[in-house]
């Protein structure tokens, strides 16, 4: 029988515990040395007081539970050159310090339904205001224009709070110059902050006087110091006086008046429709600013520039009253053709005004003709068409019962730019109505917003 010796018991015991415990402490050291993460913001979980995975809480990141989704207020997109766009769209983010480095979103150009063209791409969005979305140079197949203009935004990921939204900048001393050859907007950016920042993101969209979107340019700062500001320069390859119409562009217009004889036929002393017309256009002229151009071009068998551009209102006018018809001419042709080519270099020589848009306001009676030309009609439709591509502006106006309405609509881009004057009488309507269509009620509006990611708060 072997005795119970408690003491050799108690040994074995405390030198298993003992080993046991060494093992327990290198197994927990291991585990803490190669395999435990501590909880923290990026370990996707929902720990350390955390309100959702890794956001809220003693993290960086906002909860997306916490955050107003962004608001697309609208998309539009502008012609640059045939074929070429630029889309800017307005994001509004309500929420007053949740912002983004990572907003994507996907610009669809459509004809009709068709889409012709698409763009993705990937921006930042601040906290508490309305941003543009801007996208460059996107093409489509020149023959097919765009009729819609739509955004699409992906959820975002990460919100993460962001120090100063567009109350940093201040945007000063806007001119916008050579609109009608290179367009240039020049502007101030000032940062109102003590902070520098870098990297920062200007767009200007123009707006006409009913708050709707006319074009837009992107330009970029690389660094903007604290307390500090910068011109920037905004730049466009094509006219776009034609596009913004306000009163502040002005216009260099040539009048383009029918001479030919039958502007006699309606008899009465003075003459017939004649009298009417000069009437009315002399008015129209009269109207015109005093930073506007205005020039006359007659025609008959032949074209002739009767006043060169000229800010001399006033003389032009009583110019106009003054026209007559040659006695050579009651029996000669309408060189409506000859016309528009007259007035085109006339309104491209040097004295256009580079800031001007260019318009030709046409009256004639009836079908073109001249001699030695088959299909006159064709020639003048053709002569009218290179005009607009230039990016002039043509109202073409035809006077009396007779006179062919296709003809004159075929003159212009866009039918309310054309008009039947049933008899002289109707003539001081229609140029009143042209010339609010050159000028129209209210100032241009030029949004320029910068925005930068300087200020998101780091997530680590």
């Amino acid at each position: 029988m072997t005795n119970f010796r408690p003491w050799a018991a108690f040994r074995r015991f405390y030198y298993g515990t003992g080993a046991l415990t060494i093992v327990s402490c290198i197994g927990v050291l291991v585990y803490f040395t190669n395999y435990y993460v501590p909880p923290g913001c990026f370990d996707g979980k929902q720990n350390a007081g955390e309100r959702g995975i890794d956001c809220g809480g003693a993290c960086v990141r906002i909860c997306s539970i916490d955050v107003t989704p962004p608001v697309i207020r609208w998309a539009d997109s502008f012609e640059i050159e045939p074929g070429q766009y630029n889309a800017v769209a307005y994001i509004e983010n309500q929420n007053a310090v949740a912002a983004t480095r990572q907003l994507r979103y996907t610009f669809e150009l459509t004809n009709n339904g068709v889409v012709v063209a698409s763009r993705s791409g990937t921006t930042i969005l601040p906290p508490n205001s309305t941003y543009p979305v801007f996208e460059g140079r996107i093409f489509t197949d020149s023959r097919q224009a765009v009729t819609d203009t739509s955004i699409r935004l992906d959820a975002v990921e990460v919100w993460q709070p962001a120090a100063l939204g567009r109350e940093q900048f201040r945007t000063t001393d806007l001119v916008l110059k050579d609109t009608d050859t290179s367009p240039r907007l020049d502007a101030v950016i000032e940062n109102r902050e003590l902070t520098g920042v870098g990297e920062v993101e200007v767009v200007a969209t123009i707006f006409n006087s009913l708050g709707e979107p006319l074009t837009a340019s992107q330009t970029f700062i690389d660094q903007l110091r604290g307390r500090s500001s910068e011109t920037v320069v905004f730049t466009w390859p094509n006219s776009i006086a034609k596009t913004v119409r306000s009163c502040e562009v002005p216009s260099d217009v040539i009048m383009a008046i029918d001479l030919s004889g039958s502007m006699n036929n309606d008899g009465d002393t003075p003459p017939q429709p004649l009298t009417d017309a000069v009437t009315a256009a002399a008015a129209f002229v009269e109207q015109l600013r005093q930073t506007d151009l205005v020039g006359v071009v007659t025609f008959a068998t032949d074209a002739e520039l009767v006043t060169p551009l000229s800010g001399a209102s006033t003389q032009v006018a009583d110019t106009i009253r003054n026209l007559v018809i040659d006695p050579a001419s009651e029996t000669g042709f309408t060189n409506t053709m000859d016309g528009i080519r007259r007035a085109t270099e006339e309104l491209s020589s040097a004295r256009h005004n580079k800031d001007a848009r260019r318009v030709v306001v046409l009256l004639t009676d009836g079908l073109p003709t001249a001699p030695d030309i088959d299909d006159v009609s064709s020639e003048a439709i053709t002569a009218a068409a290179a005009l607009r591509a230039t990016g002039a502006d043509i109202y073409a106006i035809g006077l009396g019962a007779g006179v062919n309405a296709s003809f004159i609509t075929a003159l212009v881009d866009e039918p309310s730019k054309a008009f039947i004057a049933p008899s002289g009488q109707d003539l001081a309507r229609i140029y009143q109505e042209i010339s609010t269509d050159l000028c129209e009620v209210g100032p241009t509006r030029i949004d320029i917003i910068p925005k930068t990611s300087t200020n998101f708060t780091p997530l680590r």
